[in-house]
């Protein structure tokens, strides 16, 4: 999707996503007997006490009762609460928090066992930034948020985590801490003790075929009208129509190389007429399960004129939505802000797995995780896709893991664009110009790849002098 509108707030015009909760008529779960010796607690209060509001507000604490100093990036805590509907999509949002909150990560997840009061939650993550907790220390204040994407009122009184009575911070067992993946102060809703996917590469690699189908490109053309281009499988978008500013026209032209380089160029006036973007996609929808990668390279700064403007620089895959809430739709992103945008104030990477959308009204399927953070530079993104998964890497990393709905149903496209959010960022009127540059892409059907594996293969072509290849049957 990240050619297409998205929501009014995070993924497409918004701040990120996330849900609703409250606790009217729930039986209370007792707490667990080590609660009391546990060595970090949580503690929550709320500044939005109304069975019904604009937006959520879990203020959550966590605090080091025990002898040891505790990294945060360790830790992550999970606020449940009930949807208002089987499709309705949620953003999250930090609106202050003592360890910062670029430090602070939201998502949002479903529950295998859904209850009478959660059916989802929001998890809270933290960077390696957000420091470490010494001993009685606590992280002070995280004043969190969120809301629907759609901006209607939503329902808190029957979620799990939400009290209206805690408007001072206290203990709250309603809200479960993981560390490392153990479960170590909280009670989930029955049935649903959480778990957390690894956050780093297996130890040791899956085996692999070596002749499996794979696409590698090293990106050696001359031009965008190179015959080249379009023999190996590539088509450069060109005229007008979305993502982005109505008005804007995508130039064939913006689209460069050099020295095996691609160069998505952005330009812009301030204006939807003086707005040129860039795009290249596969031609063939062939992609579906296995490993997909590239080398990018993102850019905070403009390569000329003043800087500001609410850009989209990506990597992604995805296939056609033929219909409202097509059931075949699909899409997995990398987008990043350098910015911001949709509600975001400084740089924000999303990875975004979708089901499916409806364009009109809005309304959207999808799960995401963010990093409030700068991704300026040269960067390894990965996408593996199995039969259980999709798994984000960024510079050999896992950066997220999203299951069922969002696995994808049919083959899709391999895309690069580089668009305009909107014209709010910058609003002046002096030219600039904003880059994102490709070294690589990589597919291998199949095959789940370590960030090694892939990095071992994409040498493999450079010394055999192999700059092109496509082995991938049509989908």
């Amino acid at each position: 999707m990240s050619g297409k509108p998205r929501v009014p707030r995070r993924l497409r015009t918004a701040t990120a996503v996330c849900v609703a909760a409250g606790l009217a008529g729930a039986a209370l779960v007792t707490p667990p007997a080590s609660a009391a010796t546990d060595a970090l607690s949580v503690q929550y209060r709320t500044s939005a006490t109304g069975a019904t509001a604009d937006q959520a507000e879990p203020w959550l604490e966590v605090v080091n009762t025990g002898s040891t100093t505790v990294p945060l990036s360790e830790l992550k805590l999970r606020y449940y609460f009930t949807s208002d509907g089987p499709t309705t999509v949620y953003r999250f949002a930090c609106s202050w928090a003592v360890r910062g909150c670029g430090n602070i990560t939201g998502t949002f997840g479903t529950l295998a066992n859904p209850t009478a009061t959660a059916d989802r939650y929001l998890e809270i993550g933290f960077t390696a930034g957000a420091g470490s907790l010494a001993p009685g220390q606590n992280t002070g204040d995280m004043q969190l948020r969120f809301y629907r994407s759609d901006w209607q009122t939503l329902t808190q009184s029957d979620d799990y985590s939400f009290s209206a009575a805690r408007t001072g911070y206290a203990n709250w067992d309603k809200v479960t801490l993981q560390r490392s993946g153990a479960l170590v102060w909280g009670t989930a809703p029955d049935g649903n003790t959480p778990t957390t996917p690894p956050t780093t590469p297996p130890t040791t690699p899956p085996p692999t075929d070596p002749n499996a189908p794979a696409l590698f490109d090293d990106f050696g053309y001359g031009s965008s009208s190179d015959p080249a281009l379009q023999q190996h499988g590539w088509t450069v978008k060109s005229g007008q129509g979305g993502p982005g500013v109505p008005g804007a026209t995508w130039s064939p032209a913006d689209v460069t190389f050099a020295n095996s380089v691609m160069n998505l160029r952005l330009t812009t006036d301030g204006t939807a007429s003086g707005t040129r973007e860039t795009e290249i996609q596969t031609t063939a929808r062939k992609f579906k399960n296995g490993t997909y990668a590239a080398r990018v390279k993102f850019d905070d700064t403009p390569s000329g004129g003043p800087d500001g403007d609410h850009v989209n620089q990506t990597f992604f895959a995805f296939t056609p939505l033929d219909r409202p809430m097509d059931p075949d739709y699909s899409e997995q992103d990398f987008e990043y802000l350098p910015n911001g945008g949709w509600g975001e104030q400084g740089n924000i990477m999303y990875t975004t797995s979708w089901e499916t959308y409806n364009p009109d009204p809005w309304n959207a399927v999808n799960t995401h995780t963010e990093s409030r953070t700068s991704f300026d530079g040269w960067h390894d993104l990965q996408i593996t896709i199995d039969g259980t998964a999709i798994t984000y890497y960024i510079d050999g990393r896992v950066f997220a893991a999203h299951g069922e709905p969002y696995l994808p149903e049919t083959p899709q496209w391999i895309d690069f664009n580089h668009w305009l959010i909107d014209l709010n960022g910058q609003t002046g009127s002096t030219p600039r110009s904003y880059d994102e540059q490709v070294d690589y892409v990589y597919f291998v059907k199949d095959q789940v790849l370590t960030p090694a594996q892939v990095a071992a293969k994409v040498a493999g072509y450079r010394a055999a002098g192999t700059a092109f290849t496509d082995t991938v049957p049509a989908g």
